[in-house]
């Protein structure tokens, strides 16, 4: 039996700076590879943080805007705090809330509609 490893989200963006201004300068991300068919066509990005990797798109087909990708994380308080310090002009965390299936969670929409939770399950 094949085992299955890892999934890959692909997340909608419709502008290229803004998606690098949320996902790297905001949330940490590093590039990993960008990618167009030729000049003038829609980027696609690979983009990593830890063990989380995630895809974003400009283009049309790949997926729709307003998708949620759930991540889990070691201290959401923490990252909670560092993500308000850093006092992001188009998202201010509040803090993380306690969910009646034993998790603490912290939302995040990036510029296209798409909900991060940022997750840490309770002891």
């Amino acid at each position: 039996m094949v085992a299955v490893c890892a999934v890959t989200p692909v997340l909608r963006m419709f502008d290229e700076a803004k998606a690098r201004e949320f996902y790297v300068d905001f949330l940490g991300f590093e590039v990993v590879f960008e990618h167009r068919f030729g000049e003038n066509f829609p980027l696609y990005l690979g983009i990593r943080r830890d063990d989380v990797v995630l895809h974003l798109s400009e283009h049309h087909g790949d997926c729709s805007p307003g998708a949620m990708v759930r991540i889990a994380v070691t201290d959401v308080k923490q990252l909670s705090a560092v993500l308000a310090a850093k006092s992001y002009r188009y998202a201010k965390p509040g803090e993380p809330q306690e969910m009646p299936w034993g998790s603490l969670e912290l939302m995040l929409t990036d510029p296209f509609g798409n909900r991060l939770v940022f997750h840490q399950p309770q002891a």
